[in-house]
């Protein structure tokens, strides 16, 4: 089976399922519960807990389905009805209709290397399944975006924590791509999962910039701690030497964003990791560099020169939801070669997402579906 059945099975044919077996375990309770001489109270108790679970990680599920769904409106919009009527458009596949198709990937800022790599792909399965109506490549066509993306790596979304001490997680990326927001979003998620988080403005001399940080970290009930024009690197010293007094799980660290002098970012940068280094064991678990997504290809400048100063593990990409460019996220992996862990949908602090990409091809691809 393609990934393209599988996700439509997930995701369309998911609620009808879990309904049905929903069922089928309520029945089954019923009777145990019914049979008072077997079930104890406390039993029964536990039964009803697990049932409660269930019903709330489904809800859960359900809800972060529809973030996507909703969140890739304006790119599903754009893109697959494109698709769609490109393919009532031809008949058989020829020549004409791989380069409208071509046109149509290339306009969804899924990148031009990704979709020349694409097209030779497509081409091949074409000719060697003896493919020639247009209306059977809609599944090719996701099955091939996601290889691509996947390229037969196994990418982790999840964040990498520190057992030996705090997690550091460093924030890059040039001013106004929402870097600050970002973090008082990621702190409110894992502040749910139950983790002690600490903010920390290392961004010292952007006017204003600290005491945005401050305010996150006043709206989400985290702890904070900040310098305004201060060294960046001593106030990740005093920073971490608080979050060890204070048992904190999880250090988010902002930091400056001023790419157009490269030199002195990546030298402040550097001083950064060296102190990270020398209090904690294993350095910083995480360096995200936060991107805007509706800068299209020119965010992705911005990750190629982050790339030349620092190791960068993970990129968080905001406003998908401003775009009808939602292909971005598969050209990102694509030229530098870093997995997408978290995108923004939506302005709330529920809408910034942990990465899924057959999330992301469902919401995507739901109206071929």
């Amino acid at each position: 089976m393609g990934l393209f059945q599988k996700i439509k099975n997930m995701f369309s044919s998911s609620d009808k399922k879990e309904e049905n077996n929903e069922v089928e375990v309520v029945q089954k309770e019923q009777e145990e519960i019914g049979n008072e001489t077997e079930v104890s109270k406390k039993e029964t108790l536990k039964i009803e807990n697990k049932r409660k679970e269930k019903k709330e990680k489904k809800e859960k599920k359900k809800d972060n389905v529809e973030i996507y769904e909703k969140g890739l409106t304006k790119s599903r919009q754009g893109f697959v009805s494109r698709l769609a009527n490109l393919t009532n458009k031809y008949h058989s596949i020829t020549e004409e209709y791989f380069e409208e198709l071509e046109e149509i990937l290339i306009m969804a800022d899924i990148g031009v290397n990704t979709v020349m790599d694409f097209m030779d792909r497509l081409r091949e399965r074409v000719k060697a399944e003896h493919i020639t109506d247009p209306s059977m490549l809609k599944e090719i066509i996701v099955d091939e975006l996601f290889i691509i993306y996947v390229n037969d790596e196994v990418l982790s979304n999840r964040i990498h924590y520190n057992e030996n001490g705090p997690t550091i997680i460093l924030f890059i990326g040039v001013n106004g791509v929402g870097k600050t927001t970002t973090i008082g979003k990621i702190a409110y998620q894992l502040k749910k999962e139950g983790k002690k988080i600490l903010l920390v403005g290392a961004d010292t001399f952007r006017a204003g910039a600290v005491d945005q940080l401050k305010e996150w970290s006043e709206k989400v009930e985290v702890g904070f701690f900040g310098k305004e024009k201060s060294d960046p690197a001593s106030v990740v010293y005093d920073g971490i030497m608080q979050a060890k007094e204070d048992n904190y799980d999880v250090v988010l660290v902002d930091t400056a964003g001023r790419l157009q002098n490269k030199v002195n970012l990546m030298k402040e940068l550097e001083k950064i990791n060296k102190v990270i280094d020398s209090l904690v064991d294993g350095g910083a678990s995480e360096t995200l560099l936060v991107m805007d997504a509706t800068t299209g290809q020119n965010g992705i400048s911005q990750a190629k020169a982050f790339q030349e100063i620092t190791n960068i593990t993970g990129i968080v990409l905001t406003k998908l939801d401003g775009t009808a460019k939602g292909g971005i996220v598969l050209a990102i992996k694509e030229s530098v070669g870093i997995p997408v862990k978290y995108i923004g949908l939506g302005e709330a602090k529920e809408d910034l997402q942990v990465f899924d990409i057959e999330k992301y091809i469902y919401g995507l691809f739901k109206d071929m579906m």
